[in-house]
């Protein structure tokens, strides 16, 4: 349970960091509304998130020889 909680508490805070710095703009595009005698309304919400791109490329990369040679049998 406690885990659970803690978990919750990280995912929350790295929500709310990537508000403070821009990465996340959440936009309220629709309203609420009560229910009176039928249905309501829920809110819509338009979510831009920041976006990052990861990529690859070769390289050749010089990797230095090593070279063990065993002591020589010196047996007195």
């Amino acid at each position: 349970m406690r885990a659970v909680l803690v978990l919750l508490g990280v995912v929350a805070l790295v929500a709310l960091v990537g508000i403070m710095t821009g990465f996340i703009n959440l936009d309220q595009t629709r309203t609420a509304q009560l229910p009176h005698l039928e249905g309501g309304q829920a809110p819509a919400f338009k979510a831009d998130v920041g976006k990052i791109d990861v990529g690859t490329e070769k390289k050749t990369i010089e990797v230095p020889k090593v070279s063990v040679q065993k002591p020589a049998d010196n047996a007195q």
